[in-house]
């Protein structure tokens, strides 16, 4: 036979039943390659979405001042005029990404769409060793000096956490604040029945001070958010890492779980001191509402504060019912027509980053700001 005509080698036929496990052992090997880089893939992708990822603010802007607990972030528009707006970001173990936490999906953006154009954010310093015995005051008395670096009257934004300090810079300081929005914000700490109202009221004070001892003076982050985690283990120790995986190729759903967890797994450290005093005074005794807490030398009183009024709760925040936010309509003494309340669909964290609340409530909350210089 000449190379001409020399037949080609026949190539087994695998779909004959005896070579079926010789098929099956290669699917294996191939399978087995693909399930150990998806693997691989994962454990990388758990490292970056635990710690591996550092927060930022997501809108350019610069920076007015520097200041001990904070640096107070300018997003104005270019020659803008008239009233400054100030954000006073939560200081509860987050950074101050949760008012700037994305393109496209951002408080500070939403305000400045709305004309808020004389606009300022508070960006929190996570406290070091030596701030551990700093107190409210403190904070206080670095917010009023932003005020007075803003021309002595502004209008107050003031979320989560912030709103109480908002609420005590207005009832201290009633002439230099044109207006009050208080967002998701504990005014009257022992309203409703929510879990962290129960936590709180059951918990002894030697628990918040032994975990202050612990962190060496200080309310370390990593401590509270493993407190937040608790809340709703079974999310975070099982489901969460299910979904990652179940989605690990999936570009887009990646890319939005990488911008949460940026913000949430970075805690802020607190001064253990202002924390024992926040739980103490604020969550235990509720003062602020009752009349009782001093503030820069001062007992407050909610009654001073007369300027226009807006309250914004999540339906289903389990974090700051509503009840502790519109509980402000009664303990101050703005004029009912001065006052708005509205309550939105969604729990704790979706009032400040969340996509449908940025769309349809923000806006308004922005343009009834804008009114108030008029």
């Amino acid at each position: 036979m000449t190379q001409a005509t020399k037949q080609p080698s026949k190539v087994p036929n695998i779909n004959v039943p005896i070579f079926w496990p010789v098929q099956l052992a290669a699917d294996m090997a191939e399978q087995g390659m693909d399930l150990l880089a998806r693997n691989v893939k994962f454990v990388a992708e758990e490292s970056r979405l635990h710690g591996g990822l550092k927060p930022h603010l997501a809108t350019a802007h610069t920076e007015r001042l520097k200041l001990r607990t904070l640096t107070l972030c300018d997003y104005s528009a270019p020659d803008a005029t008239g009233a400054a707006t100030l954000v006073i970001a939560p200081y509860a173990g987050h950074t101050s990404m949760i008012a700037d936490y994305h393109q496209g999906q951002s408080l500070m953006q939403t305000l400045r769409g709305a004309n808020v154009n004389r606009l300022f954010l508070t960006d929190w310093h996570s406290a070091t060793p030596d701030m551990k015995d700093l107190e409210v005051d403190q904070y206080l008395a670095e917010l009023l000096a932003c005020i007075d670096d803003l021309g002595g009257h502004v209008n107050l934004v003031g979320l989560c956490q912030g709103g109480w300090t908002a609420a005590m810079l207005a009832a201290r300081f009633p002439e230099k604040i044109a207006s009050l929005v208080l967002a998701g914000s504990p005014i009257d700490t022992h309203a409703g029945n929510g879990s962290l109202v129960k936590m709180v009221k059951a918990s002894p004070m030697s628990f918040y001070e032994d975990l202050v001892a612990s962190g060496g003076g200080l309310m370390l982050g990593k401590y509270m958010l493993a407190g937040w985690k608790n809340m709703h283990p079974e999310q975070h120790y099982v489901q969460e890492h299910i979904d990652l995986y179940e989605h690990i190729d999936d570009p887009i759903w990646l890319s939005k779980t990488e911008a949460f967890e940026r913000w949430y797994e970075n805690p802020l450290d607190l001064p253990g001191r202002w924390y024992l005093q926040v739980i103490d005074q604020l969550f235990k005794r509720n003062f602020l509402a009752k009349g009782k807490y001093v503030a820069l030398g001062r007992t407050l009183s909610l009654k001073a504060i007369t300027c226009p009024l807006y309250l914004l709760a999540g339906e289903s925040d389990d974090i700051t019912g509503h009840q502790q936010v519109f509980a402000a309509e009664a303990l101050c003494s703005t004029p009912k027509d001065k006052t708005k309340k509205r309550m939105v669909p969604g729990g704790h964290v979706g009032l400040f980053m969340g996509a449908r609340t940025l769309r349809d409530v923000w806006p308004e909350i922005g343009r009834w700001i804008v009114a108030q210089g008029r």
